[in-house]
């Protein structure tokens, strides 16, 4: 029999995880997550070949500090041996509190390697990647993250999550799509929901999950241990507040006033600049348009903020952009208009 060693969920009263997610979720966005309310936390997954070969620049991806813990370093890759060395080599760098096996990622870029969700196509492969890094790791907990399945034909998220249960996993998140769904169309939450309702171990839901009322059904209906929140903390990482709210006193929150939206994004700005090791990037924040833009993504205008945001160049520029949008929007118009894009 599996023992648990993920205190921190029985600890929770329903853990909310931040996703994983390549480019966007730094340690400043997850530390942002973290002040809202997020539980757990997961790192940008990182290549099992590329920690051997010594790439340094990897282990900024995976930084992470002590207030962000329990905290997962998540890896992707498909040779047994080379993941358990990789999680060996980043468990006494750092001691995170969970490996996490990367199983879902549906970019070609990765599948191609035969990582990722390619992983749900050779579950023997995945059996013996899933044993190899729990005997190298022994003191410290292995997770698993998968799709249901490659596509419609194959949704096998029963079969894995077995599998991932007799070889040491101590939980599996399930994405409720496909493969080749990519991020479009609905979670299957059924799938999710009879998954979780055969194993012993832990299962945390993810998929479509974009307000409070859905993580309330998710725990009312389901018997998922918690659920992990992606795509809508992005636009909206005080999700993790309101959810905490509502399941506190079953009512929402009021809704965070403009003003403290753009000094969040000013704030965030700053400090992944001040972060970069690039000298260039200290000065000129083109670079983190794509960031910004994430999280200026439910703010009323927010079309018209984006064409903006293309000529934004210095944080100075950033800081105009809020001002004006500010004076555009009363918080009359800015609570009426949320849905406006």
């Amino acid at each position: 029999m599996i023992e648990i060693m993920l205190d921190w969920i029985s600890k929770s009263q329903y853990p909310l995880f931040l996703a994983p997610m390549a480019r966007f979720t730094d340690t400043v966005f997850r530390q942002l997550c973290k002040k809202q309310g997020a539980d757990v936390m997961v790192t940008e997954f990182v290549q099992a070949d590329a920690i051997i070969r010594g790439d340094d620049r990897l282990w900024e991806t995976v930084d992470f500090t002590e207030s962000q813990r329990p905290m997962g370093v998540q890896i992707f890759g498909s040779e047994p041996t080379n993941m358990a060395e990789a999680s060996k080599r980043i468990v006494q760098k750092i001691k995170p509190d969970f490996i996490d096996i990367n199983c879902g990622c549906p970019a070609d870029r990765i599948t191609s390697m035969n990582a990722g969700s390619s992983l749900l196509k050779d579950p023997a492969t995945l059996g013996k990647i899933i044993a190899s890094v729990v005997s190298a790791v022994p003191n410290t907990p292995v997770t698993l993250k998968i799709r249901i399945g490659w596509d419609d034909r194959s949704i096998n998220a029963h079969e894995i999550g077995a599998i991932a249960e007799s070889e040491g996993a101590q939980m599996l998140t399930i994405h409720g799509r496909t493969k080749a769904q990519g991020y479009q169309g609905d979670a299957n939450w059924p799938v999710i929901t009879a998954v979780a309702s055969n194993l012993k171990i832990p299962v945390i839901g993810n998929g479509s999950i974009a307000s409070a009322e859905d993580v309330l059904k998710i725990k009312n209906e389901t018997n998922c241990a918690g659920v992990m929140i992606g795509r809508a903390a992005l636009g909206y990482p005080w999700i993790f507040r309101d959810i905490k709210y509502s399941l506190r006193t079953g009512k929402m929150p009021k809704p965070i006033s403009l003003p403290e939206r753009w000094r969040t994004i000013i704030d965030y700005t700053e400090k992944v600049m001040l972060r970069s090791y690039s000298k260039e990037r200290h000065l000129d924040i083109k670079w983190m348009r794509p960031k910004v833009i994430a999280l200026t993504k439910e703010l009323p205008g927010s079309r018209k903020i984006r064409t903006e945001l293309g000529k934004v160049i210095q944080i100075d520029d950033l800081r105009k952009l809020a001002d004006l949008h500010i004076q555009h929007f009363s918080e009359h118009n800015y609570f009426k208009s949320r849905n406006q894009k």
